[in-house]
C-alpha cells in the first residue's frame, strides 16, 4: 500500500509548495478580495467570510479532482 500511496503524497506536496509559492509571490492577492466576500467592521471586532473565495477554491478543486479520477479510471 505504501508504493500506491508514494506518488499521491510526493504530489500533493508539490502541490502545496506550488500554492505557497503562488501566495508568497502575491500572484492570488486577489482571492479573499472578491466580490461577495462579506467583511464587517466595528470599534471592537472585524469580521470576514470570504464566501465567494471559498465555492471558487471549492469549484476548482472539485474539477480538479473530477479530471484525475477520469483520467485514471479510463
Amino acid at each position: 500500500m505504501a508504493k500506491e500511496l508514494g506518488p499521491w503524497l510526493v504530489g500533493g506536496g508539490i502541490v502545496l509548495l506550488l500554492a505557497g509559492l503562488l501566495a508568497w509571490s502575491g500572484v492570488l492577492s486577489w482571492l479573499g478580495n472578491l466580490p461577495g466576500d462579506i467583511r464587517i467592521t466595528t470599534e471592537n471586532a472585524r469580521i470576514y467570510i470570504p464566501i465567494t473565495s471559498m465555492l471558487l477554491i471549492s469549484l476548482g478543486l472539485n474539477v480538479l479532482i473530477w479530471l484525475l479520477l477520469w483520467l485514471f479510471h479510463r
